[in-house]
């Protein structure tokens, strides 16, 4: 039940839920491009991440990427959201055309761009609406008051979105920093953030703090270390298990193995099948991740009081079971022509958000 998941968890689930069935939405209004459908009008499709970290703040007069760095509070992929045709990247006053964009280099909207921008700003008020229909008004306002207190007393200068997880998926050094750094906290309007953006504030302060002193990041402990075992897991089991694409898996098996927190090898009794199972490292790895995670709540707890009660609270009433009869999958029915309904139902939602280069997807799709 929601009651015994973490509180990460509780945020990661509400986070990836919201962001599915605004992603959904997303692509059925608007001209797009995927392996499965191409149209000449529109760009290739990406997730709520690419509007939060880049297309929000990319102005038609121009936003040198400094400047964008400076409002996302977040890195972007720029080459990507050139080549997939949201933008435009011009050299800046005096400079040469370079084949990365550097520091002063010009981001403009492309026509397609703008057709994007248009039709992403008013969907998060669609889905909120959806979920206060969904879950009760009263509930999602409490939901949402219990995040931004907590913001409030927050000494850290947050993006809307979290970070695209890079090797480790850690959620950047950048980010990790800014406590350290200390800087004077700006007022980014939190009473008007949308739902998404309240969510990622207040998970990406947990999650850097899980990962301060930890050698593994939040998401490759949420969603592969806890889903292992010394016994052995099939390799092709683990989306299932997890809730995220197998090039995320991919990701993070690779970064286990390679520094002993698991092996990879053949079933002996299935053939060409690979398994997957903890090393005595990986174990003290999966205790140690379920340790912080206590620890860290209830270091919030003491620290915050009631706000961690009262989000619990709001919390479990969207969540349920961490299952696919979870209340949150009430959302998540893709449209038909949606390329999410040409891949199997996930079972469960991933236990921390897998943000990847490769659209900004919440599953690592």
């Amino acid at each position: 039940m929601a009651a015994r998941l973490p509180l990460s968890t509780l945020l990661s689930q509400a986070l990836v839920a919201f962001t599915i069935e605004f992603d959904n939405e997303f692509e059925h209004r608007t001209p797009h491009t995927t392996t499965r459908q191409a149209t000449a009008q529109g760009p290739w499709l990406a997730s709520l991440a690419m509007w939060s970290n880049c297309m929000q703040f990319v102005r038609e007069e121009g936003v040198t990427v400094r400047e964008l760095q400076s409002l996302a509070r977040t890195g972007t992929n720029l080459d990507g959201m050139r080549r997939w045709g949201y933008i435009t990247i011009e050299p800046g006053p005096g400079g040469s055309p370079a084949k990365k964009a550097r520091p002063d280099s010009v981001l403009r909207p492309t026509e397609k761009g703008r057709i994007a921008q248009e039709i992403w700003r008013p969907l998060f008020r669609t889905i909120e609406q959806r979920w206060e229909d969904r879950f009760g008004k009263g509930e999602i306002g409490r939901l949402r008051e219990s995040l931004r207190a907590l913001i409030g007393r927050m000494d850290l200068d947050l993006p809307d979105c979290l970070p695209i997880l890079g090797y480790g998926l850690f959620s950047k050094d950048r980010d990790r920093d800014r406590e350290r750094q200390a800087p004077a906290k700006r007022d980014t309007g939190a009473d008007s953030l949308p739902l998404s953006a309240l969510l990622s504030r207040v998970l990406l302060a947990f999650a850097i703090e899980f990962e301060r002193d930890g050698d593994l990041s939040l998401a490759i402990s949420a969603n592969l270390v806890r889903v292992l075992d010394d016994q052995g897991v099939k390799v092709r089991d683990l989306p299932l298990l997890s809730g995220v694409s197998k090039e995320a898996i991919s990701m993070a098996t690779g970064y286990l193995q390679k520094r002993g927190y698991l092996v990879i090898q053949a079933d002996p009794s299935a053939g060409r099948t690979k398994l997957v199972r903890l090393t005595p490292k990986g174990r003290e790895a999966q205790g140690a991740y379920r340790e912080r995670l206590r620890v860290i709540e209830a270091r919030w707890q003491a620290r915050f009081g009631d706000e961690i009660r009262n989000l619990r609270e709001a919390l479990e009433l969207l969540i349920g079971e961490s299952t696919a009869r979870s209340p949150l999958f009430r959302g998540l029915e893709p449209y038909p022509d949606g390329w999410r309904a040409s891949v199997p139902k996930p079972s469960t939602l991933p236990h921390f958000p897998m943000v990847l280069h490769r659209g900004g997807y919440p599953d690592g799709s």
